[in-house]
């Protein structure tokens, strides 16, 4: 039996909720002996990492192919663009590690696209558009909420907007990476580093932050990827399937993970123990773990392994390292669950200082995630009709 008297714990709902399971679910478990609670005044009460030990073997023990199962797939697409291989992540048959570490996110898209074309240079009418139109957004907007707005401008002012050919997928979509600064940052030229960060980048701040970008510009098929995939099969054109993305992108399961992330690595940078950081954590957001696990790998995922080494190397990087190891001790000897990148990125956010966003337990950490992850996939497998069929399950008339 698990001593319970000195490890963090979770309420009944709590347990509840992580689990996904109703609260008479949670004590029938409880009255199987699949799980221990401790009864107190306030109630029974669950440990966090026993709670966290029973969601991943019920996980591993789920069918791969039930349609049922939470995160099983709806169905089976083809895919040219990555693949994961013996924990590798592949890029049309590329390392992607290599990539992040030799190479610049627009070289990276021009290969993905096939381009031929220069890539394109920002363009002041349309910085100044995309500024004006951000500068009346109210102060409340998210980083996302203006990279969204920066889209509509682009797509507005485009006279070739409905040309839906492969070429003009190709320009529009490189036109949209190349101005998604203008949204964060009011210099003349804009970059993405000050766009972020008040402090003045090194060359080694520049190589994370262009790592990171390539690291996430593809993994199987995400919530965002799919999105865009179901723009782009009724084609829709490049800003209609980029806008499509950055909606799906926005959620906390995806795109927006590496919040709660970052939430976990400062409480461990502030001096909590691992174990108490992980309960706050579970308690916070209803969920796993945030910035551990992904069913694709093994161990540690690709991208993060990738990533990790060239933030530790930032300045605050052996901080971050003494975090991640310490979370990972834990998580890893009692669940088996290892870093994934939204870890990875959280950590690139504490050590390139991207402030947390006022009023909010967030930080910049999706923007620019989000325009890399997206805006290539409009000029991708535009000829798959995607017309998922729905079976009706409501009251018949």
């Amino acid at each position: 039996m698990t001593d319970m008297t000195t490890t963090p714990m979770l309420t009944a709902a709590q347990a509840a909720a992580r689990l996904g399971v109703k609260p008479a679910t949670l004590y029938a478990y409880v009255s199987r002996g699949l799980l221990d609670r401790r009864r107190t005044p306030q109630g029974s009460r669950f440990e966090a990492l026993a709670i966290e030990e029973f969601a991943a073997r019920r996980t591993r023990r789920r069918p791969p192919d039930t349609v049922q199962a939470a995160g099983s797939p709806l169905m089976v697409l083809d895919t040219d663009v990555a693949v994961v291989l013996d924990d590798e992540l592949f890029l049309r048959g590329r390392d992607v590690t290599r990539l992040a570490t030799g190479s610049t996110l627009a070289d990276v898209a021009r290969w993905l696209w096939d381009m031929t074309d220069p890539w394109p240079r920002v363009d002041a009418a349309d910085a100044a558009d995309i500024r004006r139109a951000v500068s009346a957004l109210p102060a409340s907007a998210s980083p996302l909420d203006r990279i969204r707005t920066a889209v509509t401008v682009l797509a507005a002012t485009d006279p070739l907007r409905a040309d839906t050919s492969t070429e003009q997928l190709r320009r529009a979509a490189a036109r949209v990476l190349v101005h998604l600064p203008c949204a964060l940052d009011a210099a003349d030229p804009p970059t993405l580093w000050h766009a972020l960060s008040a402090r003045a980048p090194s060359a080694e701040d520049r190589r994370a932050l262009e790592a990171a970008l390539i690291l996430v510009v593809d993994h199987d098929l995400a919530v965002s990827t799919m999105a865009a995939r179901m723009a782009a099969s009724a084609r829709g054109s490049a800003y209609a399937i980029v806008g499509a993305a950055l909606g799906a992108f926005e959620s906390p399961l995806h795109g927006t993970a590496s919040r709660a992330a970052r939430a976990l690595l400062d409480d461990v940078r502030s001096g909590a123990d691992p174990a108490d950081a992980i309960a706050a954590a579970v308690a916070r957001t209803g969920r796993g773990v945030p910035g551990f696990g992904q069913r694709l790998y093994t161990g540690t995922d690709a991208r993060a392994a990738a990533l990790l080494p060239l933030v530790y190397a930032l300045p605050g990087g052996a901080d971050l390292r003494a975090a991640v190891a310490g979370l990972s001790e834990v998580l890893v000897r009692r669940v088996g669950l290892h870093p994934n990148v939204d870890l990875a990125l959280a950590a690139l956010t504490i050590a390139a200082e991207m402030p947390r966003m006022p009023g909010r337990r967030s930080s910049r950490s999706g923007a620019p995630w989000a325009g890399s992850r997206t805006a290539w996939t409009s000029t991708r497998n535009r000829r798959c009709g995607l017309r998922p069929r729905g079976r009706y399950v409501g009251p018949m008339p």
